[in-house]
């Protein structure tokens, strides 16, 4: 089996997360590799998720112009296809964008275009989720929702909220997500990452999204296990940041293998390739080397994938008919 050749779906990639050295020093040319791999990589082991995210504030800092915007989404573009990912859902929170004078709206359109250009360019399908902080105000989230509505029918396909769930409740949110819910925009949010099993059942009963970023707490339950199976609400898993967060002290106590028996939908991720120094290959790799999983998990795996994603029937058909061909197996 040559992992580098099985095409790939990956469903949880963080835009500002996600920056090459060669596109950073191309943007800032101070930036020397000692200092990229000092500050935009994080060590091997965090103290925690509020930890980790401290190396994310480096990525979207340069990430304020039209010109900078269009960049790093060609960058990721690149990564992706060197992954041989054949489909990728990439978010962002637009907000956080606005340091040089870009109105919301702009930086939405810059980056919504810059992805079309991509898709054509490279031939990797994807989509745009846009997210909302856990920091941020009621109204900064009513704004980030309202902006998925605004550019409906264009590669922007859903809403998130994503950074430090363990610091910051989940009331500010609540009615973007009844404003998601009344106006069929599809959502996933992050949860059972920084905390545990209360956080994954407060998401789910509160916001109601399809999928969960990460998840992976809800082993701890396995009534939480059951309902995920029995409501087929999809993981977003992403092993080796998991276990960078200090989540598990080791890749072979990373639950994913125990969630895919108990028959959850769960598909692997990178989350974050520049702050984990990680690659999907990468990720196929110590799930093959920790877990022995081999073309049925990924085939499966990557069929989660692409029921769960947030895209039109056509291009699903599509997806599914590139991943049975690739893989040798029936629909």
């Amino acid at each position: 089996m040559n992992i580098a050749l099985l095409p790939k779906i990956e469903l949880h990639l963080h835009l500002d997360c996600g920056l090459s050295y060669e596109v950073v020093s191309a943007i800032d040319p101070s930036i020397n590799k000692e200092a990229y791999d000092n500050d935009f990589i994080a060590p091997a082991k965090c103290y925690n998720l509020a930890d980790f995210l401290t190396r994310a504030v480096k990525g979207f800092a340069l990430m304020q112009t039209k010109e900078q915007l269009t960049l790093v989404v060609h960058d990721l573009f690149k990564q992706l296809k060197a992954s041989n990912v054949i489909y990728a859902e990439i978010r962002f929170a637009p907000l956080q964008h606005l340091e040089q004078g870009l109105s919301p709206y702009e930086v939405v359109a810059i980056t919504e275009a810059a992805t079309a250009a991509a898709v054509k360019a490279t031939g990797v399908e994807a989509r745009l989720i846009l997210c909302t902080l856990r920091h941020f105000s009621a109204a900064q989230s009513m704004q980030t929702v309202q902006l998925v509505q605004q550019f409906a029918n264009t590669y922007v396909a859903g809403f998130d909220i994503a950074a430090d769930e363990a610091g910051f409740p989940i009331d500010n949110h609540i009615a973007a997500f009844q404003y998601a819910k009344a106006n069929n925009i599809p959502c996933t949010a992050h949860a059972g990452e920084a905390k545990g099993t209360e956080s994954v059942w407060e998401t789910l009963q509160y916001f109601g999204p399809t999928r969960i970023g990460h998840g992976v707490r809800s082993i701890e339950d396995p009534a939480l296990v059951k309902h995920l199976h029995d409501n087929q609400i999809h993981l977003e898993i992403c092993p080796s940041c998991n276990v960078q967060t200090n989540m598990y002290d080791t890749y072979a106590q990373h639950p994913i293998d125990q969630l895919y028996k108990a028959g959850v939908s769960l598909n692997i991720n990178t989350d974050a390739p520049t702050i984990v120094n990680t690659t999907l290959n990468k990720e196929y790799q110590q799930l093959q080397q920790v877990f022995g999983w081999g073309i049925k998990e990924f085939y499966q795996c990557n069929l989660y994938a692409v029921k769960a994603a947030f895209i039109p029937s056509a291009l699903q058909q599509k997806l599914l008919q590139r991943l049975a061909l690739a893989y040798q197996q029936p629909l």
